[in-house]
């Protein structure tokens, strides 16, 4: 099986979303899909081009230190570049917020939410191959939001106006319905409620299951106590992994 459907209907949201402008507190928009494309291309490339998923893990929207990075989904640095053995040079956003530049592959930051999914996946699975053999990882929507402030709050899309919203919703519904459907994708789970819910609606009318994990962000705070034990005990109650 080609990754290429998935990888032309991406290029194809990429180019949907581009040059759309956002109402305050969205000040900042950085599009990971066009200045990391080379990342997220090889990302498709190794990990979405053979055999069937059967489950599908779906993210929100960029971290600033994560996707926006590395062009991959919850892309924490070190699980991308040592673990799944991707490091591609990085370019930048047109416009960027001072307290939350793109330096790459070169970033000191940790993802924290990347980090602990990342983590949990290894911890179990071992090398990138045997996750990647039955799953994959993907971000509904690939804008990253920050408002105008000191320290440039990441803003999440439910925060923005649903008339703003709804055009862009509408186009990442196409490319996630030609992910589950190009790689047979059998359940999804959302990674928080809103993915969860995201999902449900994009994917109406497909025999598709669901779940749902809470969001390993440092701002959930069941996250920070024992995601990793959180998230496995759900997967397992919910028939996910056994």
């Amino acid at each position: 099986m080609s990754a290429e459907p998935v990888i032309r209907a991406t290029i194809t949201l990429r180019k949907a979303l581009a040059g759309r402008s956002f109402p305050a507190p969205a000040d900042f928009v950085y599009q990971p899909l066009d200045y990391a494309w080379a990342s997220h291309e090889a990302y498709l490339r190794r990990y979405a081009a053979a055999g069937p998923r059967k489950v599908l893990f779906l993210g929100m929207n960029p971290g600033p230190f994560g996707m926006a990075q590395t062009g991959v989904p919850f892309g924490e640095i070190a699980a991308v570049r040592d673990w799944m053995g991707l490091e591609m040079p990085v370019g930048r956003p047109e416009k960027e917020h001072p307290g939350k530049k793109v330096t790459g592959f070169a970033c000191h930051r940790s993802e924290v939410s990347g980090r602990r999914l990342w983590g949990l996946f290894q911890e179990r699975f071992g090398k990138a191959e045997a996750f990647f053999a039955d799953h994959l990882v993907h971000n509904y929507c690939p804008l990253l939001f920050l408002e105008n402030t000191k320290q440039g709050r990441n803003v999440i899309p439910e925060e923005l106006p649903n008339e703003v919203m709804a055009p862009v919703n509408k186009e990442c519904d196409k490319l996630l319905r030609v992910i589950v459907e190009t790689l047979g994708v059998s359940t999804v789970v959302g990674v928080g409620g809103y993915a969860e819910t995201r999902a449900r609606e994009a994917l109406d009318g497909l025999l598709v299951k669901y779940a749902k994990v809470p969001h390993p962000s440092p701002a959930n705070p069941v996250a920070n106590r024992g995601w990793s034990a959180a998230a496995t005990k759900a997967l397992v109650e919910q028939g996910v992994w056994s």
